[in-house]
């Protein structure tokens, strides 16, 4: 009888073994990029989307502590920091073995290991003139030896400054100690690429991203929709390093992933949504996991008094208010012949213009209460802010007017309008975004100059087109933006430095006064003695008025109930390898709509 009971047994084990099993549902973010990117190739690819993308595809030597406060740098394909010597000109990082390229077929088939070497190339890309990569500044002059590189390119050279000591040993040495130069190696355009992969897709690598990333790429179509799939092979393993933090938002985050292996999806489908309202009205029905930055127009969708509305507070929703490190300023262009210049008739229409702005309205009509007024270039939350700083313009039309009735701009056409001091028509050209809120900011900024008897015409057109023609020089004026590349005040004083006119400096500000104090404070740590020269920096933007400071956004973001492991970088682009899912609980919200 036993014997009969041990065979019943056996029978219906072998039964169990031959059940179909049912896989577990995938986890699939949803999310979206508002502009089509560009190009996946870490030297190249510089607009917004693409650098979110490049992020999660690609790897840089160090990547940033996803909960610390104020923000930390740790090891990522290096095995942690790198030592320091030299003075601060000398940095040797030691790899992680084991770091593996996605496979492509310029490998053979082959598994292809991350080495020393494969950085030392990387960088090197960063000086291939054919490239003309938009991140050159990251080592160009700054590297010992680099001038072998800038005179007669080729991946061959060697320099004293870029050398793999061994497999996973790197050594970079600099001629002059750079404060900022960790951030770079965070940046997605210090990411490693493989050789054969470039040279397998000449001109073409931008569209072939194979990378060592958390994700690669699955489905792609350009400027519609792309598939990441989570990387096989990723070795990225979460870690933090709170410190005395008591925010159990944060805590909760690290007990969940301390130690677990990134990505926490299987998928990311992000769709490219450039309409503010395709973005809201798929977020509300549930197309999206999360929303940042709720579009100034849209806010009052959402939003009530301040505070998520209740019905969506009621599906479980959460609303944070997340200060970006981020500066919205109008320029102008010093070399223009109607606002450019440095004579004291060109300085006073600025400053009037600069005058007129009136920011109370920005913030509460255009921001929707979610921004704070600009008194320099710095947001908070970057190294080098003054939160005393005040600045010596505000908003008082009745000084613009005094002021431009004082330097020869008192002449008036039978309409009203000024004319210049020479008795010519006077009209101000500011090139605008095709949008909704384009055409919101240009109608505060003709009642605004209107006011003090300028006229303003406006001239549309995609924003990509004006920063094309802003760098050679041929925009008057624009309203821009600048979100840091790295936490530091470098990142937004360079903006005005001189030598930069053509790049980042629109406003091709040139006075020898400020790159002088901007030369010395580059070179200088945080504190006191840089202090004072941002101060001094400061200054002169306000006495020369190539700016109008408007307001550092506070971003609205919203997330659904089911997504975990939330929390916005100051930095980084996307927390897509932190975040994870509830699959059931998406599963009942979205049945239940």
């Amino acid at each position: 009888m036993p014997k009969l009971r041990f065979l019943a047994a056996t029978a219906l084990a072998v039964s169990f073994l031959h059940l179909p099993i049912q896989a577990a549902e995938p986890k699939v973010l949803h999310m979206f990029l508002s502009t089509s990117e560009a190009g996946l190739d870490p030297a190249v690819g510089s607009d917004l989307a693409s650098l979110s993308l490049l992020e999660n595809l690609f790897d840089p030597l160090l990547r940033y502590d996803y909960l610390a406060r104020p923000v930390k740098l740790q090891g990522n394909t290096s095995t942690g920091l790198p030592t320091v010597e030299d003075g601060g000109r000398t940095y040797t990082f030691r790899l992680r073995p084991g770091i593996y390229f996605t496979p492509d077929p310029a490998f053979k088939g082959k598994k292809r290991e991350v080495t020393a070497e494969d950085y030392v190339y990387s960088f090197k890309r960063l000086y291939d003139p054919s490239l003309r990569s938009p991140f050159g500044y990251i080592f160009d002059g700054k590297l010992a030896g680099d001038e072998a590189l800038k005179k007669h390119f080729s991946y061959a050279t060697e320099i004293p400054g870029l050398q793999a000591l061994d497999r996973y040993t790197l050594r970079i040495r600099l001629k002059e100690p750079d404060n900022n130069f960790l951030f770079y190696m965070a940046m997605p355009a210090a990411s490693v690429v493989a050789r054969e992969v470039m040279e397998a897709y000449p001109g073409q690598a931008g569209n072939h991203p194979v990378g060592t990333g958390p994700f690669m790429i699955g489905e792609w179509k350009h400027s519609d929709r792309l598939v990441l799939l989570r990387n096989p092979e990723s070795s990225a393993v979460f870690h933090t390093d709170l410190g005395p933090a008591n925010d159990a938002g944060d805590k909760a985050i690290a007990a969940a992933l301390e130690g677990q292996r990134l990505p926490r999806v299987d998928r990311v489908d992000v769709k490219i949504a450039e309409e503010f309202q395709g973005r809201m009205l798929g977020f509300l029905n549930s197309e999206y996991d999360y929303l940042e930055q709720v579009p100034e127009s849209m806010t009052e969708m959402v939003i009530q008094d301040g505070k998520l509305k209740p019905e969506l507070a009621a599906r479980g929703m959460q609303l944070y208010r997340f200060p970006v490190l981020q500066t919205y300023y109008m320029w102008m262009n010093m070399q223009d012949p109607v606002v450019g210049g440095y004579t004291r008739d060109k300085v006073a229409l600025r400053r009037a213009i600069s005058l007129s702005y009136n920011n109370a309205e920005d913030i509460a009509l255009l921001k929707k209460g979610f921004a704070m007024k600009a008194d320099s270039p710095l947001p908070a939350g970057v190294l080098g802010y003054d939160p005393n700083y005040r600045s010596p313009v505000p908003y008082d039309p009745a000084l613009a007017n005094a002021l431009l009735d004082r330097y020869g701009y008192d002449k008036r056409d039978p309409d009203g309008f000024r004319r210049q001091p020479d008795g010519t028509p006077l009209t101000l050209a500011m090139s605008s975004e095709a949008t909704v809120s384009g055409r919101l900011r240009d109608e505060l900024w003709r009642k605004c100059l209107n006011a003090i008897g300028l006229r303003v015409v406006f001239k549309s057109d995609k924003k990509t087109e004006i920063i094309k023609a802003s760098r050679l020089g041929k925009v008057q004026m624009f309203e821009s933006n600048w979100v840091a590349d790295f936490p530091d005040g470098d990142n937004f004083y360079q903006l005005l430095y001189g030598p930069n006119a053509g790049r980042a400096n629109y406003a091709r500000f040139n006075l020898p006064a400020y790159n002088e104090r901007y030369e010395k404070a580059r070179v200088l740590q945080d504190g006191p003695e840089r202090q004072k020269l941002y101060f001094e920096m400061n200054q002169l933007l306000h006495a020369y008025n190539p700016w109008v400071p408007l307001t550092h956004v506070l971003s609205a973001d919203i997330r659904q109930p089911w997504l975990k492991n939330y929390k916005r970088h100051p930095v980084e682009f996307t927390q897509w390898r932190y975040l994870d899912l509830n699959v059931a609980e998406r599963a009942r919200a979205t049945r239940a709509k």
